[in-house]
Protein backbone atom coordinates (compact mmCIF):
# COMPACT_ATOMS: atom_id res chain seq x y z
CA UNK A 1 0.00 0.00 0.00
CA UNK A 2 1.12 3.25 -0.77
CA UNK A 3 1.56 6.10 1.80
CA UNK A 4 -0.21 9.14 1.28
CA UNK A 5 1.59 12.06 0.70
CA UNK A 6 2.24 14.97 2.76
CA UNK A 7 1.01 18.10 1.59
CA UNK A 8 2.85 21.15 3.16
CA UNK A 9 -0.87 23.07 3.17
CA UNK A 10 -4.38 21.71 3.72
CA UNK A 11 -7.40 24.71 3.32
CA UNK A 12 -10.38 23.68 4.36
CA UNK A 13 -13.07 26.46 2.57
CA UNK A 14 -13.47 26.85 -0.64
CA UNK A 15 -14.55 30.76 -1.00
CA UNK A 16 -12.48 33.65 -1.97
CA UNK A 17 -9.93 33.59 1.04
CA UNK A 18 -9.34 30.08 0.68
CA UNK A 19 -9.22 30.12 -3.19
CA UNK A 20 -6.60 32.90 -2.90
CA UNK A 21 -4.62 31.32 -0.78
CA UNK A 22 -4.46 28.05 -2.41
CA UNK A 23 -3.73 30.17 -5.22
CA UNK A 24 -0.79 32.11 -4.00
CA UNK A 25 0.43 29.23 -2.01
CA UNK A 26 0.67 27.16 -5.29
CA UNK A 27 2.04 29.92 -6.77
CA UNK A 28 4.87 29.90 -4.29
CA UNK A 29 5.60 26.13 -4.84
CA UNK A 30 3.76 24.62 -1.86
CA UNK A 31 1.73 21.90 -2.21
CA UNK A 32 -1.87 22.20 -1.41
CA UNK A 33 -5.33 20.39 -1.00
CA UNK A 34 -8.35 22.54 -1.08
CA UNK A 35 -11.67 20.86 0.18
CA UNK A 36 -15.08 23.05 -0.18
CA UNK A 37 -18.01 21.11 1.13
CA UNK A 38 -20.10 22.57 -0.85
CA UNK A 39 -19.62 24.19 -4.45
CA UNK A 40 -16.97 27.26 -4.78
CA UNK A 41 -18.10 30.66 -3.37
CA UNK A 42 -21.56 28.88 -2.08
CA UNK A 43 -21.50 30.81 0.72
CA UNK A 44 -20.62 33.96 1.74
CA UNK A 45 -18.20 34.79 -1.40
CA UNK A 46 -21.16 35.03 -3.56
CA UNK A 47 -23.62 36.86 -1.58
CA UNK A 48 -21.87 39.92 -1.51
CA UNK A 49 -22.85 43.58 -2.97
CA UNK A 50 -20.16 42.65 -5.85
CA UNK A 51 -18.00 45.73 -4.98
CA UNK A 52 -14.53 46.59 -5.39
CA UNK A 53 -14.33 48.91 -2.97
CA UNK A 54 -12.58 51.31 0.22
CA UNK A 55 -15.99 50.97 2.20
CA UNK A 56 -16.50 54.96 2.23
CA UNK A 57 -18.85 54.13 5.05
CA UNK A 58 -15.94 52.32 7.33
CA UNK A 59 -14.01 55.93 7.54
CA UNK A 60 -16.78 57.26 9.61
CA UNK A 61 -15.97 53.96 12.55
CA UNK A 62 -11.72 54.92 11.71
CA UNK A 63 -11.09 51.67 9.84
CA UNK A 64 -8.05 54.18 8.14
CA UNK A 65 -6.14 50.78 7.63
CA UNK A 66 -8.75 48.89 5.88
CA UNK A 67 -9.99 51.62 3.80
CA UNK A 68 -6.45 52.34 2.44
CA UNK A 69 -5.93 48.69 1.83
CA UNK A 70 -8.74 48.26 0.14
CA UNK A 71 -8.38 51.27 -2.15
CA UNK A 72 -5.16 50.58 -3.02
CA UNK A 73 -6.56 46.58 -3.75
CA UNK A 74 -8.88 48.23 -6.60
CA UNK A 75 -6.71 49.08 -9.47
CA UNK A 76 -4.10 46.12 -8.82
CA UNK A 77 -7.83 43.21 -9.06
CA UNK A 78 -8.78 45.55 -12.42
CA UNK A 79 -5.78 44.87 -14.06
CA UNK A 80 -5.61 41.48 -12.88
CA UNK A 81 -9.38 40.29 -14.19
CA UNK A 82 -10.57 43.22 -16.61
CA UNK A 83 -13.87 40.60 -17.78
CA UNK A 84 -15.07 40.07 -14.27
CA UNK A 85 -14.09 44.16 -12.71
CA UNK A 86 -14.54 47.12 -14.25
CA UNK A 87 -15.11 50.38 -12.89
CA UNK A 88 -17.99 52.00 -11.92
CA UNK A 89 -18.87 55.31 -10.67
CA UNK A 90 -21.32 55.94 -8.06
CA UNK A 91 -23.89 59.24 -7.17
CA UNK A 92 -24.56 60.03 -3.80
CA UNK A 93 -26.98 62.48 -3.16
CA UNK A 94 -27.12 65.06 -0.46
CA UNK A 95 -30.06 64.62 1.76
CA UNK A 96 -30.64 67.12 4.46
CA UNK A 97 -30.82 66.04 7.94
CA UNK A 98 -28.38 63.34 7.29
CA UNK A 99 -24.19 62.92 7.01
CA UNK A 100 -23.10 67.29 6.57
CA UNK A 101 -22.27 68.06 2.99
CA UNK A 102 -18.67 68.96 5.17
CA UNK A 103 -18.51 65.22 6.05
CA UNK A 104 -19.08 63.96 2.78
CA UNK A 105 -16.63 65.90 1.45
CA UNK A 106 -13.87 65.03 3.43
CA UNK A 107 -14.53 61.66 3.21
CA UNK A 108 -14.20 61.66 -0.31
CA UNK A 109 -10.95 63.53 -0.21
CA UNK A 110 -9.42 61.22 2.06
CA UNK A 111 -11.05 58.47 -0.22
CA UNK A 112 -10.04 60.25 -3.47
CA UNK A 113 -5.87 60.27 -1.72
CA UNK A 114 -5.17 57.82 0.68
CA UNK A 115 -5.55 54.60 -2.18
CA UNK A 116 -3.27 55.24 -5.05
CA UNK A 117 -5.65 55.85 -7.17
CA UNK A 118 -4.47 55.82 -11.25
CA UNK A 119 -6.67 55.19 -13.38
CA UNK A 120 -9.99 55.88 -12.58
CA UNK A 121 -11.64 59.39 -12.67
CA UNK A 122 -11.40 62.04 -8.99
CA UNK A 123 -14.98 62.57 -7.49
CA UNK A 124 -16.71 65.50 -8.94
CA UNK A 125 -20.07 67.27 -7.76
CA UNK A 126 -23.33 67.01 -9.63
CA UNK A 127 -26.25 68.96 -10.00
CA UNK A 128 -28.96 67.09 -10.43
CA UNK A 129 -31.36 69.27 -11.98
CA UNK A 130 -29.40 69.03 -14.92
CA UNK A 131 -27.38 65.86 -14.90
CA UNK A 132 -29.00 62.30 -15.51
CA UNK A 133 -28.35 60.64 -12.51
CA UNK A 134 -31.29 63.02 -11.26
CA UNK A 135 -33.55 61.99 -13.58
CA UNK A 136 -34.90 58.38 -11.63
CA UNK A 137 -34.86 60.22 -8.12
CA UNK A 138 -37.30 62.49 -6.39
CA UNK A 139 -36.68 66.17 -7.09
CA UNK A 140 -35.90 67.36 -3.80
CA UNK A 141 -32.32 65.67 -4.39
CA UNK A 142 -31.12 68.72 -5.95
CA UNK A 143 -26.68 67.90 -5.15
CA UNK A 144 -24.73 64.78 -5.00
CA UNK A 145 -21.46 63.33 -5.26
CA UNK A 146 -20.08 60.87 -7.76
CA UNK A 147 -16.99 58.88 -7.04
CA UNK A 148 -15.13 56.05 -8.01
CA UNK A 149 -14.98 52.19 -7.15
CA UNK A 150 -15.25 49.06 -9.34
CA UNK A 151 -17.93 46.28 -9.98
CA UNK A 152 -16.85 42.38 -9.42
CA UNK A 153 -18.53 39.37 -10.45
CA UNK A 154 -17.48 37.75 -7.00
CA UNK A 155 -18.63 34.47 -7.65
CA UNK A 156 -16.64 34.49 -10.74
CA UNK A 157 -13.40 35.39 -9.04
CA UNK A 158 -13.63 32.67 -6.76
CA UNK A 159 -13.67 30.25 -9.46
CA UNK A 160 -10.72 32.06 -11.46
CA UNK A 161 -8.85 31.78 -7.92
CA UNK A 162 -9.34 28.08 -7.77
CA UNK A 163 -8.72 27.03 -11.59
CA UNK A 164 -5.46 29.31 -11.15
CA UNK A 165 -4.71 27.29 -8.00
CA UNK A 166 -4.84 24.23 -9.84
CA UNK A 167 -3.45 25.03 -13.03
CA UNK A 168 -0.46 25.63 -10.58
CA UNK A 169 -0.71 22.18 -9.03
CA UNK A 170 -3.32 22.50 -6.12
CA UNK A 171 -5.30 19.81 -5.75
CA UNK A 172 -9.24 21.45 -5.07
CA UNK A 173 -11.88 18.56 -4.14
CA UNK A 174 -15.49 20.95 -4.04
CA UNK A 175 -18.58 18.58 -2.08
CA UNK A 176 -15.86 17.23 0.12
CA UNK A 177 -16.14 17.98 3.78
CA UNK A 178 -13.63 17.75 6.46
CA UNK A 179 -15.11 15.60 9.34
CA UNK A 180 -11.64 14.89 11.32
CA UNK A 181 -8.18 16.49 11.68
CA UNK A 182 -6.42 15.14 14.09
CA UNK A 183 -2.21 16.20 15.23
CA UNK A 184 0.16 13.44 14.62
CA UNK A 185 3.98 13.64 14.98
CA UNK A 186 4.78 16.67 12.71
CA UNK A 187 1.52 16.71 10.55
CA UNK A 188 -1.91 16.84 10.69
CA UNK A 189 -4.15 13.60 9.59
CA UNK A 190 -7.62 15.21 8.07
CA UNK A 191 -10.73 12.75 7.18
CA UNK A 192 -12.30 14.13 3.50
CA UNK A 193 -15.88 12.98 3.27
CA UNK A 194 -16.73 13.03 -0.39
CA UNK A 195 -20.59 14.02 -0.24
CA UNK A 196 -22.07 12.58 -2.83
CA UNK A 197 -20.67 8.75 -2.62
CA UNK A 198 -19.71 8.97 1.12
CA UNK A 199 -16.12 7.84 1.01
CA UNK A 200 -13.83 8.78 2.81
CA UNK A 201 -10.33 9.94 1.87
CA UNK A 202 -7.47 11.08 4.44
CA UNK A 203 -5.15 13.50 3.30
CA UNK A 204 -1.99 14.49 5.21
CA UNK A 205 -0.17 17.81 5.31
CA UNK A 206 1.90 20.29 7.72
CA UNK A 207 -0.42 22.90 8.14
CA UNK A 208 -3.99 23.53 8.14
CA UNK A 209 -5.26 27.14 7.03
CA UNK A 210 -8.86 27.78 7.78
CA UNK A 211 -11.27 29.67 5.86
CA UNK A 212 -14.17 28.34 6.57
CA UNK A 213 -15.94 32.06 6.70
CA UNK A 214 -19.26 31.33 8.75
CA UNK A 215 -18.18 27.95 9.94
CA UNK A 216 -14.92 28.73 10.61
CA UNK A 217 -15.70 28.00 14.78
CA UNK A 218 -17.19 25.19 14.19
CA UNK A 219 -14.88 23.53 11.92
CA UNK A 220 -12.93 24.50 14.96
CA UNK A 221 -15.19 23.10 17.93
CA UNK A 222 -16.43 20.19 15.78
CA UNK A 223 -13.42 18.65 13.67
CA UNK A 224 -10.37 20.09 15.41
CA UNK A 225 -12.14 19.37 18.39
CA UNK A 226 -11.79 22.72 20.20
CA UNK A 227 -13.86 23.37 22.96
CA UNK A 228 -15.47 26.82 23.52
CA UNK A 229 -15.13 28.42 20.66
CA UNK A 230 -16.75 32.10 19.86
CA UNK A 231 -14.26 33.79 17.47
CA UNK A 232 -16.81 35.31 14.68
CA UNK A 233 -20.08 37.58 14.59
CA UNK A 234 -22.41 36.11 11.90
CA UNK A 235 -24.05 38.87 10.27
CA UNK A 236 -26.73 38.50 8.02
CA UNK A 237 -27.16 40.72 4.95
CA UNK A 238 -29.57 40.51 2.09
CA UNK A 239 -30.29 41.60 -1.37
CA UNK A 240 -33.13 42.40 -3.65
CA UNK A 241 -32.65 42.18 -7.69
CA UNK A 242 -35.73 44.12 -9.39
CA UNK A 243 -36.66 44.69 -12.98
CA UNK A 244 -34.17 47.76 -13.87
CA UNK A 245 -34.98 51.17 -12.66
CA UNK A 246 -32.81 53.58 -14.45
CA UNK A 247 -31.08 53.27 -17.20
CA UNK A 248 -27.71 55.57 -16.24
CA UNK A 249 -24.78 53.04 -15.92
CA UNK A 250 -23.83 54.52 -12.59
CA UNK A 251 -24.74 53.26 -9.62
CA UNK A 252 -26.23 55.08 -6.54
CA UNK A 253 -25.28 55.30 -2.91
CA UNK A 254 -28.19 55.72 -0.63
CA UNK A 255 -28.22 56.79 3.50
CA UNK A 256 -31.05 56.42 5.27
CA UNK A 257 -32.64 57.94 8.45
CA UNK A 258 -30.81 55.16 11.01
CA UNK A 259 -27.72 55.79 9.77
CA UNK A 260 -27.18 52.46 7.60
CA UNK A 261 -26.50 52.55 4.03
CA UNK A 262 -27.66 50.61 0.77
CA UNK A 263 -26.58 50.68 -2.98
CA UNK A 264 -28.67 50.81 -6.36
CA UNK A 265 -26.43 49.50 -9.01
CA UNK A 266 -26.86 47.93 -12.70
CA UNK A 267 -27.13 44.41 -13.09
CA UNK A 268 -26.69 41.77 -15.43
CA UNK A 269 -28.09 44.05 -18.17
CA UNK A 270 -31.97 44.17 -17.24
CA UNK A 271 -32.22 44.56 -13.70
CA UNK A 272 -31.11 46.86 -10.47
CA UNK A 273 -29.40 45.70 -7.38
CA UNK A 274 -30.77 46.13 -3.81
CA UNK A 275 -28.58 46.07 -0.86
CA UNK A 276 -27.73 45.04 1.93
CA UNK A 277 -28.81 44.81 5.24
CA UNK A 278 -27.11 44.03 8.01
CA UNK A 279 -28.35 42.19 11.19
CA UNK A 280 -26.84 39.25 13.69
CA UNK A 281 -27.51 36.00 12.57
CA UNK A 282 -27.58 32.59 15.18
CA UNK A 283 -29.07 30.24 12.87
CA UNK A 284 -27.19 27.68 10.17
CA UNK A 285 -25.23 29.98 7.63
CA UNK A 286 -26.78 27.49 4.51
CA UNK A 287 -30.16 28.32 5.91
CA UNK A 288 -29.85 31.98 5.52
CA UNK A 289 -32.64 33.90 3.34
CA UNK A 290 -34.16 37.09 3.18
CA UNK A 291 -36.79 37.99 5.75
CA UNK A 292 -39.52 40.18 5.33
CA UNK A 293 -38.26 42.58 7.41
CA UNK A 294 -35.89 43.07 5.21
CA UNK A 295 -37.16 43.12 2.06
CA UNK A 296 -39.51 46.10 3.40
CA UNK A 297 -36.18 47.74 4.73
CA UNK A 298 -34.68 47.87 1.23
CA UNK A 299 -38.02 48.38 -0.71
CA UNK A 300 -38.50 51.47 1.47
CA UNK A 301 -35.26 52.68 2.40
CA UNK A 302 -34.82 53.14 -1.81
CA UNK A 303 -38.25 54.58 -1.95
CA UNK A 304 -37.34 57.60 -0.52
CA UNK A 305 -35.08 57.87 -3.34
CA UNK A 306 -36.70 56.69 -6.33
CA UNK A 307 -39.63 58.93 -8.21
CA UNK A 308 -40.92 54.67 -9.10
CA UNK A 309 -41.51 53.28 -5.81
CA UNK A 310 -39.77 50.08 -5.30
CA UNK A 311 -42.56 47.31 -4.54
CA UNK A 312 -42.31 43.49 -3.85
CA UNK A 313 -43.86 42.46 -7.19
CA UNK A 314 -40.88 44.60 -8.80
CA UNK A 315 -38.88 41.65 -7.05
CA UNK A 316 -37.13 38.89 -9.71
CA UNK A 317 -34.45 37.48 -6.90
CA UNK A 318 -33.07 37.70 -3.38
CA UNK A 319 -29.90 36.24 -2.03
CA UNK A 320 -28.68 36.39 1.29
CA UNK A 321 -25.40 35.61 2.63
CA UNK A 322 -24.05 35.67 6.48
CA UNK A 323 -20.72 37.75 6.56
CA UNK A 324 -18.28 36.16 9.60
CA UNK A 325 -17.18 39.17 11.09
CA UNK A 326 -14.36 39.24 13.64
CA UNK A 327 -16.34 39.76 17.09
CA UNK A 328 -14.57 42.84 18.82
CA UNK A 329 -17.62 43.41 20.60
CA UNK A 330 -19.30 46.32 18.44
CA UNK A 331 -22.60 47.13 19.55
CA UNK A 332 -24.19 47.14 16.19
CA UNK A 333 -23.92 44.87 13.66
CA UNK A 334 -22.77 47.28 11.15
CA UNK A 335 -20.35 48.48 13.46
CA UNK A 336 -18.21 45.51 13.65
CA UNK A 337 -15.02 45.64 12.07
CA UNK A 338 -14.68 44.61 8.25
CA UNK A 339 -10.95 43.73 8.59
CA UNK A 340 -9.49 40.48 8.80
CA UNK A 341 -7.83 38.58 11.20
CA UNK A 342 -5.19 36.22 11.37
CA UNK A 343 -4.64 33.72 14.81
CA UNK A 344 -2.13 30.91 14.32
CA UNK A 345 -2.86 27.57 17.29
CA UNK A 346 1.01 26.08 17.16
CA UNK A 347 0.40 23.66 20.75
CA UNK A 348 3.84 22.73 21.96
CA UNK A 349 5.46 22.97 18.61
CA UNK A 350 3.18 20.62 17.43
CA UNK A 351 1.42 20.93 13.19
CA UNK A 352 -0.05 24.30 12.96
CA UNK A 353 -3.35 25.32 12.20
CA UNK A 354 -3.97 29.36 11.21
CA UNK A 355 -7.61 30.22 11.34
CA UNK A 356 -8.98 33.14 9.56
CA UNK A 357 -11.67 36.06 10.99
CA UNK A 358 -13.30 38.57 9.52
CA UNK A 359 -12.55 40.03 5.75
CA UNK A 360 -14.04 41.44 2.35
CA UNK A 361 -13.79 40.71 -1.05
CA UNK A 362 -11.91 43.24 -1.62
CA UNK A 363 -8.99 42.52 0.05
CA UNK A 364 -8.50 39.10 -0.35
CA UNK A 365 -4.93 39.07 -2.22
CA UNK A 366 -3.57 41.40 0.61
CA UNK A 367 -5.39 38.57 3.41
CA UNK A 368 -3.71 35.50 1.07
CA UNK A 369 -0.44 36.94 1.54
CA UNK A 370 -0.58 37.59 4.83
CA UNK A 371 -1.42 34.61 5.30
CA UNK A 372 1.79 33.19 3.21
CA UNK A 373 3.78 35.17 6.17
CA UNK A 374 1.93 33.31 9.00
CA UNK A 375 2.98 29.67 6.11
CA UNK A 376 6.17 30.79 6.25
CA UNK A 377 6.88 30.87 9.95
CA UNK A 378 5.87 27.78 10.09
CA UNK A 379 7.00 25.78 6.83
CA UNK A 380 9.82 27.94 5.64
CA UNK A 381 9.73 30.07 3.09
CA UNK A 382 9.36 29.11 -0.89
CA UNK A 383 8.62 31.54 -3.03
CA UNK A 384 8.19 35.49 -3.14
CA UNK A 385 4.71 37.38 -3.50
CA UNK A 386 3.63 37.25 -6.90
CA UNK A 387 0.22 37.62 -7.37
CA UNK A 388 0.15 41.81 -8.11
CA UNK A 389 1.06 41.77 -11.21
CA UNK A 390 -0.54 38.09 -12.64
CA UNK A 391 -3.84 38.19 -14.42
CA UNK A 392 -6.44 35.77 -13.81
CA UNK A 393 -7.32 32.99 -16.04
CA UNK A 394 -8.96 34.77 -19.06
CA UNK A 395 -8.04 38.27 -17.61
CA UNK A 396 -4.61 38.68 -20.14
CA UNK A 397 -5.81 41.60 -21.85
CA UNK A 398 -5.37 45.71 -20.98
CA UNK A 399 -7.30 47.13 -18.14
CA UNK A 400 -9.32 49.32 -20.33
CA UNK A 401 -9.33 46.96 -23.70
CA UNK A 402 -12.51 45.10 -22.78
CA UNK A 403 -14.45 46.45 -25.99
CA UNK A 404 -11.34 45.66 -28.40
CA UNK A 405 -11.52 41.66 -26.57
CA UNK A 406 -14.99 41.60 -27.39
CA UNK A 407 -14.87 42.62 -30.82
CA UNK A 408 -11.57 39.93 -31.27
CA UNK A 409 -14.31 37.44 -30.36
CA UNK A 410 -16.88 38.52 -32.51
CA UNK A 411 -14.28 38.54 -35.33
CA UNK A 412 -13.45 34.40 -34.43
CA UNK A 413 -16.76 33.72 -34.33
CA UNK A 414 -18.76 36.01 -36.63
CA UNK A 415 -22.67 33.63 -35.66
CA UNK A 416 -22.37 35.13 -31.85
CA UNK A 417 -24.85 37.90 -31.57
CA UNK A 418 -23.22 41.10 -29.76
CA UNK A 419 -24.89 40.84 -26.48
CA UNK A 420 -23.66 36.19 -26.57
CA UNK A 421 -20.12 37.91 -27.03
CA UNK A 422 -19.76 40.17 -24.59
CA UNK A 423 -21.37 37.97 -22.08
CA UNK A 424 -18.99 35.28 -23.10
CA UNK A 425 -15.68 37.74 -22.88
CA UNK A 426 -17.36 39.29 -19.44
CA UNK A 427 -17.31 35.46 -17.97
CA UNK A 428 -14.34 34.08 -19.62
CA UNK A 429 -11.88 36.92 -20.69
CA UNK A 430 -9.30 35.51 -23.14
CA UNK A 431 -10.96 31.88 -22.62
CA UNK A 432 -14.21 32.07 -23.98
CA UNK A 433 -12.22 31.07 -27.17
CA UNK A 434 -11.26 27.50 -25.59
CA UNK A 435 -14.98 27.83 -24.11
CA UNK A 436 -16.31 28.02 -28.12
CA UNK A 437 -13.25 26.00 -29.85
CA UNK A 438 -13.75 25.15 -33.03
CA UNK A 439 -17.72 25.81 -33.29
CA UNK A 440 -18.46 27.70 -36.80
CA UNK A 441 -21.96 28.38 -36.36
CA UNK A 442 -24.80 28.46 -33.45
CA UNK A 443 -25.62 24.74 -33.87
CA UNK A 444 -21.80 23.88 -32.99
CA UNK A 445 -22.42 24.65 -29.78
CA UNK A 446 -25.07 22.11 -29.19
CA UNK A 447 -27.92 21.95 -26.85
CA UNK A 448 -29.72 25.04 -26.53
CA UNK A 449 -31.10 24.93 -22.68
CA UNK A 450 -32.45 29.06 -22.80
CA UNK A 451 -31.68 32.57 -22.84
CA UNK A 452 -28.15 32.21 -24.82
CA UNK A 453 -26.83 29.26 -22.56
CA UNK A 454 -25.79 26.38 -24.83
CA UNK A 455 -23.95 22.66 -23.98
CA UNK A 456 -20.35 24.15 -25.20
CA UNK A 457 -20.54 26.10 -22.13
CA UNK A 458 -22.58 23.97 -19.82
CA UNK A 459 -19.83 21.17 -20.61
CA UNK A 460 -16.79 24.30 -20.33
CA UNK A 461 -18.16 24.55 -16.85
CA UNK A 462 -18.55 21.39 -15.75
CA UNK A 463 -14.82 20.40 -17.31
CA UNK A 464 -12.82 23.23 -15.99
CA UNK A 465 -14.96 24.76 -12.92
CA UNK A 466 -16.24 22.21 -10.57
CA UNK A 467 -19.47 23.04 -11.54
CA UNK A 468 -21.89 20.21 -10.84
CA UNK A 469 -25.84 20.86 -10.32
CA UNK A 470 -28.02 23.78 -12.90
CA UNK A 471 -27.94 25.99 -9.80
CA UNK A 472 -23.80 25.80 -9.68
CA UNK A 473 -23.93 26.77 -13.76
CA UNK A 474 -27.52 29.22 -13.57
CA UNK A 475 -26.96 31.49 -9.74
CA UNK A 476 -22.80 30.88 -9.71
CA UNK A 477 -20.80 30.69 -12.96
CA UNK A 478 -23.50 32.49 -15.09
CA UNK A 479 -26.30 34.12 -13.73
CA UNK A 480 -28.97 32.94 -16.30
CA UNK A 481 -31.32 31.81 -13.82
CA UNK A 482 -32.44 35.58 -14.52
CA UNK A 483 -33.56 34.05 -17.73
CA UNK A 484 -34.34 30.56 -17.79
CA UNK A 485 -37.71 29.11 -16.87
CA UNK A 486 -38.06 26.67 -14.24
CA UNK A 487 -38.74 24.16 -16.75
CA UNK A 488 -35.58 24.96 -18.74
CA UNK A 489 -33.75 24.79 -15.67
CA UNK A 490 -35.35 21.44 -14.64
CA UNK A 491 -33.60 20.21 -17.97
CA UNK A 492 -30.61 21.57 -17.56
CA UNK A 493 -30.18 19.71 -14.11
CA UNK A 494 -31.26 16.17 -15.83
CA UNK A 495 -28.42 16.92 -18.55
CA UNK A 496 -25.48 17.66 -16.14
CA UNK A 497 -26.75 14.52 -14.03
CA UNK A 498 -26.77 12.26 -17.37
CA UNK A 499 -23.10 13.91 -17.96
CA UNK A 500 -22.14 13.55 -14.93
CA UNK A 501 -22.94 9.74 -14.76
CA UNK A 502 -21.22 8.82 -18.54
CA UNK A 503 -18.24 10.81 -16.93
CA UNK A 504 -18.03 8.40 -13.84
CA UNK A 505 -18.66 5.25 -16.44
CA UNK A 506 -15.61 6.72 -18.40
CA UNK A 507 -13.35 6.59 -15.54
Amino acid sequence: MDAVPIHDIFVIGGGINGCGIARDAAGRGYSVFLAEMNDLASGTSSGSTKLIHGGLRYLEHYEFRLVREALMEREVLWKAAPHIIWPMRFVLPYAKGLRPAWLIRLGLFLYDHIGGRKLLPPTRTLDMTRDPAGKPLKPLFRKAFEYSDAWVNDARLVVLNARDAAERGATIRTRAKVVRARRETGHWTIDVENLPDKTVETVKARLIVNAAGPWVDRVLAGAVGQNDVHNVRLVQGSHIVVQKKFDDPRAYFFQNKDGRIIFAIPYEGDFTLIGTTDQDYLGDPREAKITDAEIDYLCAAASEYFVEPVRRKDIAWTYSAVRPLYDDGASKAQEATRDYVLKSDVPDGQAAIVNIFGGKITTYRRLAESMLEKVEEHLGKRGKPWTASAPLPGGDFPATGFAAEVAKLKSAYPFLDLGHAQRLTRLYGTRAKTLLGLARSQSDLGRHFGADLYEAEVRYLMNQEWAVTAEDVLWRRTKRGLKLTPEQTNALDRYMSGARGAIAAAE
